[in-house]
């Protein structure tokens, strides 16, 4: 036998910014990595096999830095004549 809709109690409606009650936040600790990451950026996750040629996040940095010159270098400039049309 089911049991019907109306013997259930309503369930109370939790704000958007509202923690709700059975989360238990008493042990929680400060987040020890926060500091590696400088205000403005931000964090990807690298492949294992691409992981593995960089030593270290300036290597990356270097080496990424290094592409986006060179994107940068080969794309068509625009002129003003394109940018109105």
């Amino acid at each position: 036998m089911r049991k019907s809709e109306a013997s259930k109690a309503p369930a109370r409606r939790v704000g958007v910014d509202e923690i709700l009650p059975e989360y238990d936040f008493s042990r929680a600790r400060p987040n020890k990595y926060a500091s590696r990451y400088a205000k403005g950026s931000i964090v990807i996750t690298l492949d294992p096999d691409v992981a593995a040629v960089f030593p270290g996040t300036q290597e990356a940095n270097e080496a990424l830095r290094t592409l986006a010159g060179l994107i940068r270098k080969h794309q068509p400039r625009r002129t003003a004549s394109r940018q109105s049309a």
